[in-house]
């Protein structure tokens, strides 16, 4: 461990595992507080990677939009001849893909999800950073129940009107836009949370398929429907919302802010 890190920080067992690096719980010796480290082993990461730019990346935009009280905090970066050290919040409360594995979710529920979701996106929007792997694996929570949108290694900055390039995200969850390799906006974010509601109040993802090149399809198709046998007890104005969030047309679809003052999300 870097000796800075273990001058501010006592580092205690280890809670999680990656690709590149593993997570301990940490406690600082200033304030007492427990808090997590990602230590990151550069050596299994090539200088000239995409993986190197996201981890690095990551550290940047986390400090970049820190505090909300609905993303991940972080707190220091210490840097070694090995590693990369990311001080971050502990969230040591499962993550929402855990939490929704094999049930359906009453509205109010999903509600309770998406409103400080939603506001996380739209906090990182009005930042002019757009997350690009909205997925229900990275959206965490601590040890109050708090919802945290953390994993910003596929972020990417923009200014207001300006689009981005480059194929990210993941199977279920991408843009349609994405996959077909144009230029997009910010918005992309609002089709996976649009995914995630779908999925909590569904039980099945909107657009599926047996491969990742199946889904591909599926999602760019985007056909978007609502199955009686399924959708039969949730609410019109549920269906009204996905329809605007799992929009095709990206400039019908809605902003996060538009998707905040929706009905649903300030009624349910």
């Amino acid at each position: 461990m870097s000796e800075e890190l273990n001058r501010d920080y006592r580092v205690c067992e280890e809670i999680g595992r990656g690709r590149f690096g593993v997570v301990y719980r940490c406690y600082s010796l200033e304030t007492g507080d427990s808090l997590a480290v990602k230590s990151v082993d550069k050596s299994l990461i090539a200088d000239d990677s995409v993986d190197r730019q996201c981890i690095y990346n990551e550290a940047k935009v986390m400090q970049f939009i820190s505090p909300n009280p609905n993303v991940v905090q972080i707190y220091d970066v210490y840097e070694d001849d090995s590693h990369l050290h990311i001080v971050i919040e502990l969230c040591n409360d499962s993550d929402l893909f855990h939490r929704i594995a094999n049930r359906v979710l009453s509205e109010p529920e999903a509600a309770g999800v998406m409103v400080p979701l939603m506001a996380a996106i739209a906090h990182c929007h009005r930042r002019g950073v757009a997350h690009r792997d909205v997925k229900p694996e990275n959206i965490l929570f601590d040890e109050w129940g708090r919802l945290k949108l953390a994993d910003f290694g596929s972020a990417e900055y923009f200014r207001e009107g300006e689009m981005m390039t480059g194929v990210v995200g993941t199977p279920y969850y991408v843009a349609p836009e994405v996959l077909s390799g144009r230029e997009y906006s910010e918005k992309v974010d609002v089709w996976s949370a649009g995914v995630i509601l779908y999925i909590m109040l569904a039980g099945i993802p909107p657009f599926y398929g047996d491969s990742a090149a199946d889904i591909f399809e599926a999602v760019l198709r985007a056909n978007l429907r609502f199955p009686p046998r399924i959708f039969h007890s949730v609410s019109p104005a549920a269906k009204d919302l996905l329809r605007r969030m799992l929009c095709k047309d990206v400039s019908r679809r809605f902003s996060a802010e538009q998707v905040l003052r929706h009905k649903w999300m300030t009624t349910t």
